[in-house]
């Protein structure tokens, strides 16, 4: 059967457990199998530019040793909302990689003309503005406003949910159609934002992983 390995370029387990479980849902009978890799070598949390850089390598190298055992994935996806080292991962392997920001923004235009991003970070913003002029998307954004809140916060079942909701009708004010909740730590908040909001919310771990599906679907 066909495996998808999703990658989470830090350190933290509790990332890997709400990335997993925001799966769950695609996880059918018949369908390839997802597998969430937590990468040792890892920041806790790709804050910093120095952070993004410094999990290309060892992805390269865990994607390498795993086809060199014969334990390769079908595809890969990395599992971070900024998709640290998406260039140099593509190199190390000939099998497709997704970063799950670039899926998430396919997501999002495909079901309306503007969307709105809720950042983990101020330092997050920089990178999604890389991505977005990589895709020639960044007029379609509405706005983006960073919570500068940590990773533990993000990662409790209702720390996070106020500023979420807040944060979610102060873009749709500004005129965004969909939301991308910017970071693997808000998963478990997506069915509640996107209701209280009133627009569509889309987790870009989802999103990759949907992305990596059609592609093994399409071959």
């Amino acid at each position: 059967m066909a495996r998808i390995a999703i990658i989470n370029p830090n350190s933290s387990e509790d990332c890997s457990a709400g990335m997993s479980a925001a799966l769950d849902p695609l996880r059918l009978p018949g369908a390839p199998t997802m597998q969430v890799l937590t990468l040792a070598e890892g920041p806790p949390a790709i804050v910093t530019w120095r952070h993004w850089y410094s999990v290309a390598e060892p992805m390269c190298r865990l994607i390498e040793r795993m086809e060199a055992a014969g334990d390769g994935a079908d595809a890969y996806v990395i599992g971070c909302a900024s998709d640290p080292g998406i260039e140099a991962v593509r190199s190390a392997t000939s099998k497709p990689v997704f970063g799950i920001f670039r899926a998430a923004v396919a997501a999002c235009v495909a079901r309306a003309e503007r969307f709105g991003v809720i950042a983990m970070a101020d330092s997050s913003l920089e990178r999604h503005q890389m991505a977005l002029r990589a895709m020639g998307l960044e007029n379609r954004l509405a706005g983006e406003i960073p919570l500068n809140l940590p990773m533990t916060t993000l990662l409790d079942p209702a720390a996070a949910l106020a500023a979420l909701i807040t944060t979610g009708r102060a873009l749709k004010a500004r005129g965004a159609q969909s939301l991308i909740l910017g970071c693997t730590g808000m998963a478990h908040h997506r069915a509640r934002v996107e209701a209280e909001v009133g627009i569509a919310v889309i987790e870009p771990t989802r999103a990759g992983a949907m992305a990596a599906l059609a592609a093994l679907v399409a071959d």
